[in-house]
């Protein structure tokens, strides 16, 4: 098996496109660099994981871009530099990018009720208390606000309601017509007062986004972010040719890696989402750790990658503060807090996975995660396909990474 895993690491090597590293522009330890891949290879030859793609820029220049372990290992398909994956909720951050594009345009203000643009939330209700059987419910002391759902503190549900709960696995409805439904859910608490990650929130902001541009989500996305930032492996819906390049997802079944089924969100990933309609603004974009990079260097450039700015300055300071510092723990990460759409660490805890006091970053369900942070001038990737936490495997390269910096 060793045997297998190491020629299939060494093909990955061979059929991957050239890429231009270069760790001194970088600032980092070539040496530690390399024990990250070393490190990183030993996950996937003992099935932690499938495969990992991993890629660290500093200071403008590429210091890592690594491939290890298997895309497909049924098929003994090697992990790739390009491989696509479904990135999830990493999706979350572009969708918030959109929306400060829309503001900075006058379409829309962070303060604005919902309902001002999306009429269907107009009388929307709150949960004042709940039994197993009943529901009191009572208006909320003031409507939700775009604000709101950008920082995960509107009080919508996290999830789809029972009627539509195939949705997130059968993409088969169209994001205005989902929204509208969210629109009619109680509220879980009164807006601003508490953080409850919420899907259907980041979703609503998609519609916001177009009802604002007159244009489907996931063509703004193509049209106004993918395209002058040069994303070319970036879709929400994956076409036909780029297909063979998607890693499927995995799941641990009787202490094997096996593949995910039908019941994984968005589907048995080797359909393709055939026939899917629903634009998930908040976890449906497949992307590569080249693409991905190239939206966080904008972001690491306050707005701005190759001459093309996406957004201002002021509007990334925006979306990267800490916006919720009166709820602890508002975030997934240790001591972290919520920027709009972006998680941030917010103090010295949170600095424990090799993170600095005010980087930011998201991940994804399938165990994606990527990172800004300034203070390092650094952005980060870290690309898995699993079903379950990998979190141990991710947070070494969080802390591999920190100490690969050499100044």
């Amino acid at each position: 098996m060793y045997r297998r895993c190491l020629l299939a690491l060494l093909a990955s090597a061979l059929l991957a496109p050239a890429q231009s590293t270069n760790p001194a522009a970088a600032g980092m330890d070539p040496a530690r660099l390399d024990t990250i891949k070393a490190r990183m290879r030993e996950f996937a030859q003992q099935g932690r994981v499938s495969g990992i793609v991993t890629l660290l820029q500093r200071n403008g220049a590429l210091a890592l871009l690594d491939a290890t372990g298997f895309q497909d290992v049924e098929a003994k398909t090697p992990m790739r530099p390009d491989t696509i994956f479904q990135i999830m909720s990493m999706t979350k951050p572009v969708t918030g990018v959109a929306v400060m594009m829309m503001v900075e345009e006058g379409r829309l203000r962070l303060n604005d009720p919902v309902e001002l643009h999306l009429p269907e939330f107009r009388g929307q209700m709150m949960i004042q208390s709940k039994t197993a059987d009943t529901r009191v419910l009572v208006k909320p002391p003031r409507p939700i606000t775009i604000r709101d759902l950008m920082t995960h503190t509107s009080g919508m549900p996290g999830g789809p309601p029972p009627g539509i709960a195939e949705l997130l696995r059968e993409m088969n409805r169209p994001l205005g017509e989902a929204v509208a439904i969210y629109a009619q859910q109680p509220l879980e608490f009164a807006p601003g007062s508490r953080w409850l990650y919420s899907n259907t929130g980041i979703a609503t902001l998609g519609r916001l986004v177009e009802v604002a541009s007159g244009l489907k989500f996931e063509d703004f996305l193509d049209q106004r972010i993918f395209t002058p930032l040069g994303m070319k492996d970036s879709h929400i819906f994956l076409p036909a040719a780029k297909r063979p390049r998607l890693a499927p997802l995995y799941t641990e079944r009787d202490g094997r890696l096996a593949k995910a089924g039908v019941q994984a969100l968005g589907g048995d990933p080797m359909k393709h989402r055939e026939g899917a309609i629903y634009s998930g603004p908040e976890y449906a974009l497949h992307s590569t750790a080249a693409d991905l990079v190239r939206f966080y260097q904008m972001m690491l450039n306050r707005g701005t990658l190759d001459g093309k700015r996406i957004l201002s300055p002021a509007s990334v300071a925006i979306m990267t503060a800490d916006h919720t510092p009166a709820i602890p723990n508002s975030g997934w990460l240790p001591a972290a807090g919520f920027g709009l759409t972006w998680e941030v660490t917010r103090d010295p805890l949170g600095t424990l996975t090799g993170l600095s006091q005010g980087a930011f970053h998201h991940g994804g369900a399938f165990g994606t995660f990527g990172w800004v942070d300034p203070k390092r001038n650094l952005a980060g990737v870290f690309l898995i396909q699993h079903s379950g936490s990998r979190a141990d495997v991710r947070d070494a390269f969080l802390a591999m990474a920190a100490s690969a910096i050499l100044d």
